[in-house]
């Protein structure tokens, strides 16, 4: 049975044309018909509300059957639709064949049996529009889902480590903990200098290759209760908690800025040394306005050229200068 609400437009600059296929497709069953006497109207209509299937004339006066056929795929790019388009020619050959399909145009139908094959050629349409549309939609929701997968995960896809909202989101929930039962957190940033030096010098599959490195040293370098995080192309941060501010000092952390810099990482090109610079922002979280999570990382990041001059790990209380 056809699809008797498969929406057409039909174009053609002779009225008495564009009115027998109208009624052919009403008498059909068709129910969703629209008649354009001339292509500018056609397309202005189709940006109003698009169709499924147009069916137009090749020859017609200042926009031809394929110039609206460019401006369709236009309209249907801008609104992910797509729109099968059928032209009538009195036109015969393999040339014009070949001219009419490269030009965009789905199919096209020879006035002189025009009569015998139009409905046919319709119910097909039906079918291949159908199916085109399906598949524009279906891939809509898988991109829109893997929009909102991206915005709302907390890993790191290439590392598996947690990224930058995850660390925002422990920084609040660890700031609240120390807040109410005491303790101090501190945010441990560490930056590779040569970042910009190693992605010109090798290949990606090499970048990804020292990433992952610097991050499985990572997780053998610090504590198991701590939480590392990758926060951007060459950055990396800790979240470490300890009962007192003794306990959390840039010293302490001189084991973790070693084994970054001063053991090579191997990959297919062969060892590969970096040079990070880190920075420490310890808080006890007993101010009378608790610091936001984006304040600590910002106070930490202030720090990282004094480290990257330093040659080692340089501290700063939320409040005071650096330690």
């Amino acid at each position: 049975m056809p699809n008797t609400d498969l929406s057409i437009l039909v174009v053609d600059d002779a009225k008495f044309s564009s009115a027998v296929i109208g009624k052919t497709l009403r008498n059909a069953g068709f129910k969703d018909v629209r008649l354009a006497s001339n292509a500018m109207d056609a397309s202005k209509m189709m940006e109003a509300r698009p169709v499924s299937l147009l069916i137009a004339d090749w020859l017609m006066p200042v926009m031809d059957g394929l110039q609206l056929t460019s401006k369709v795929r236009q309209i249907d790019e801008a609104s992910n639709h797509f729109t099968y388009i059928i032209l009538l020619t009195a036109k015969e050959g393999p040339k014009v064949l070949a001219h009419a399909f490269d030009s965009g145009v789905d199919d096209f139908i020879n006035k002189s049996v025009m009569n015998e094959q139009l409905l046919p050629r319709i119910y097909a349409a039906d079918r291949i529009s159908n199916i085109q549309n399906r598949l524009l939609r279906e891939n809509e929701l898988l991109v829109d889902a893997n929009r909102k997968l991206k915005k709302y995960s907390t890993l790191d896809p290439l590392t598996g480590i947690g990224n930058k909202a995850l660390l925002e989101t422990c920084l609040q929930s660890t700031i609240k903990h120390c807040t109410s039962r005491g303790g101090c957190l501190g945010i441990l940033l560490i930056s590779i200098n040569d970042f910009a030096d190693i992605k010109r010098h090798h290949s990606k599959t090499v970048v990804s290759q020292l990433i992952l490195g610097v991050s499985r040293r990572l997780r053998q370098l610090v504590r198991p209760l701590d939480t590392i995080t990758r926060i951007a192309v060459n950055e990396f941060a800790i979240i470490t908690t300890h009962s007192n501010m003794e306990y959390c000092q840039p010293t302490h952390f001189r084991r973790v800025y070693d084994g970054i810099n001063l053991k090579a990482y191997k990959t297919s090109s062969g060892y590969i040394s970096i040079d990070t610079a880190i920075a420490l922002c310890v808080t006890d979280c007993q101010d009378e306005q608790p610091p936001y999570p984006e304040d600590i990382i910002a106070k930490a990041r202030e720090m990282l050229p004094e480290s990257k001059n330093a040659g080692r790990v340089i501290g700063t209380f939320w409040d005071l200068e650096s330690i």
